[in-house]
This record gives C-alpha cells, structure tokens and sequence, in this order.
C-alpha cells in the first residue's frame, strides 16, 4: 500500500515498517503455541513515538485495559496488516486476515486502582468453536528502557472450568470479596503464582514486535515504579489486532 510521505511515522521514503526485518520464532510453552518477534520492525521508530506524544490518549471504554489509549489512522492499520499478511502470517499458519484493529496504548494504572480482572493474565478472545479462526494480537515497543517490562505468556494450573469461574469471578466480584475467595491481593501479574504457571517471557527492547496467540493468556510484565501517563516516559506500544481464518490443517 502507498503511503503518504509527510506523515510523521513514515521514513523518508513513505514506508511504515522496515522492508527487511528480522523475524523469529519462538515457543511460549511446552503446547506447541509460538510467538513471532520482529526486532527492528519500524523505518521510521522515532516518528511514531514523537507522533504519540501530541496525541489525545484517555482511558478506554469497553474492556478493562489499566492505561490510556487512543485509535491510529487508518492507514497505520493498513500498513500493520499489510506487514502481518507478508511476514507473520505464514508463522501462525493463517490463511487470511478477516480484520485488524490497532491502537495507541500507555499503562499508568497504579497497583492499589486496579480491578480484579487486571490482577490476573488475560485472553484477548477465547477460542473460537471448531479451532478455524485465530484472533491473534501484537505488541510493538515503543520505549527504549527494557525495565518497563515485557511480555509473559501463561498456561492454567487448574482444570479449564475452575480458570473459567476465577475469570468470571474477577470481572463480577468486588476486590475485598474476590481476595478473600482466592486470596490475591491487588496488583499486577508477575510470574507464576497459585493459579497460572509463566510458560514464557520475552523481554521488551526498542522497535521490538511480537505476534502472538491472543487466546493464549498473557500479561505485560509492568514495572510499577515506573508508571508514567506521557507517552514519551511511560510504557508506550502499539497494539494490533487480527481476526483470521486458519489454513486447513
């Protein structure tokens, strides 16, 4: 897809992502489920990241992400699932992308203001019936501190309808009663504890792009003492989302 040269986040030869990028694979646990990074993956990083700071980021509606966000051009999200179609796709063995969907996104959440819900790793979408759609999703650093925190990816310790009722439990029940029932306390996911098992952890690093299993459960490594609302100090990323048709198996 042509671009628009002048737009902030192109290079100087209007691209958006960087035409030779480094892709690998890698396993987010012993079920065979991989995670696609792309280190460099941006031409123009820095224009991105300037280009968010002059942005209007507010907290979303609608799902329970414990930061602020904001939409992105759509050309942006063309361009994004473009670069999935071209060099990710293969590696999840996906046919075709049904929908993209890509945002700006900081956390700034303090620990003692989150929900029950974001205490825990989450699912973007739950496995659809009959395994033939993929709803995978991707993170794109956009800080060049690693100590803000990457990405972990998580299996259950429990029988999959006890992980579905303390899923449900977290986005129903109060914090107070949802503590005293599993005994968590507020704050967010880091490592392993009682109910989930880390399976995997890919560090942040600058211009970085993993690709991921969105029904997997995952959670942002997040430094607390580091939480910053401004895009220029806080943990910025760019978050996509593809809604795909699997290859015949």
């Amino acid at each position: 897809m042509q671009g628009t040269p002048t737009a902030p986040w192109l290079d100087a030869e209007g691209r958006f992502f960087n035409p030779s990028p480094q892709v690998t694979v890698l396993p987010t646990g012993p079920d065979g489920h991989r995670v696609v990074v792309v280190e460099q993956a941006l031409a123009n990083p820095q224009g991105l990241r300037a280009w968010a700071a002059n942005q209007a980021l507010a907290p979303p509606v609608g799902y329970p992400y414990p930061g602020q966000v904001c939409a992105v051009p759509d050309e942006m999200t063309a361009r994004l699932a473009d670069f999935f179609s071209l060099h990710i796709r293969a590696h999840l063995a996906v046919r075709r992308v049904l929908g993209t969907s890509v945002r700006l996104s900081v956390v700034d959440t303090p620990p003692d203001q989150l929900q029950p819900v974001q205490w825990l790793c989450h699912r973007d979408r739950l496995p659809a019936p009959g395994g033939n759609l993929l709803f995978a999703a991707s993170v794109l650093y956009l800080f060049d501190d690693p100590s803000l925190g990457g990405t972990s990816f998580y299996a259950p310790r429990q029988p999959a309808p006890a992980t579905d009722q303390l899923v449900a439990d977290s986005q129903a029940l109060p914090a107070a009663a949802f503590t005293v029932r599993y005994g968590l306390q507020p704050g967010y996911m880091a490592g392993s504890n009682r109910f989930f098992e880390r399976t995997a952890q890919i560090p942040a690093a600058w211009n970085r792009l993993i690709v991921y299993d969105g029904s997997r459960f995952h959670s942002a490594d997040v430094n607390t003492a580091r939480l910053d609302s401004h895009p220029l100090q806080g943990r910025l990323t760019l978050n996509g989302f593809f809604t795909c048709r699997l290859a015949a198996g």
